[in-house]
């Protein structure tokens, strides 16, 4: 999907840092966040409480002004905006999520508190926007778009149904296909590495 017109000019007002063009950004895609948050949460069989929601949404939204605003000037437009934060917001609330569930307080050894060694390793397989968009090319057209409203968007079954003229019973199955298409095309892509 192309970049939108809306989108590049809320690019450009964010990083030129034009009054109101955050509260836009977050206007926009707020829920977007919230719909990854409680997504990501669901597939990992993890209780969140609201203030754990408020919690991870601010970090996200953190991760996106930092370094003044790194990773939308990382953008490359080669997907749609809300593609590429869907992306990022599942690697700050993944990584969050792996932290809270294994517990990485400090240990003891050798009677002294230490950080562990070694760091929960945040799940892979979805790395980049360019790995993303290359597992999505793999499936039918109209798979495709549904994966794309329903995981990357946050749209629901029955916007997807009247967005693509589908009757609203065959979504379900549709990303079911596509659920496994995908994570065959990952498999076959991680043992060719």
């Amino acid at each position: 999907m192309p970049l939108t017109d809306v989108d590049n000019d809320l690019l450009r007002r964010c990083l030129n840092h034009q009054r109101g063009a955050w509260n836009d950004f977050v206007d926009r895609y707020l829920g977007l966040i919230y719909h990854v948050i409680h997504h990501s949460a669901y597939l990992r069989s993890v209780a969140l409480s609201s203030e754990d929601v408020e919690d991870l949404a601010a970090d996200v939204l953190m991760a996106v002004v930092a370094n003044d605003y790194a990773v939308l000037r990382h953008f490359r437009g080669q997907a749609s905006l809300a593609t590429y934060l869907t992306v990022v917001a599942r690697r700050v609330v993944v990584h969050a999520l792996t932290k809270r569930v294994s517990h990485p307080e400090m240990q003891l050894g050798n009677g002294r508190a230490v950080e562990p060694e070694d760091k929960p390793r945040v799940e892979r397989g979805l790395e980049s926007i360019e790995e993303v968009q290359s597992l999505l090319k793999r499936l039918p057209s109209r798979e495709r778009k549904v994966v794309r409203l329903f995981y990357l968007e946050g749209r629901t079954y029955e916007d997807i149904a009247t967005a693509l003229h589908v009757p609203i019973n065959s979504i379900g199955p549709i990303l079911s296909r596509a659920r496994k298409t995908l994570r065959a095309s990952a498999r076959a892509r991680r043992t060719e590495k």
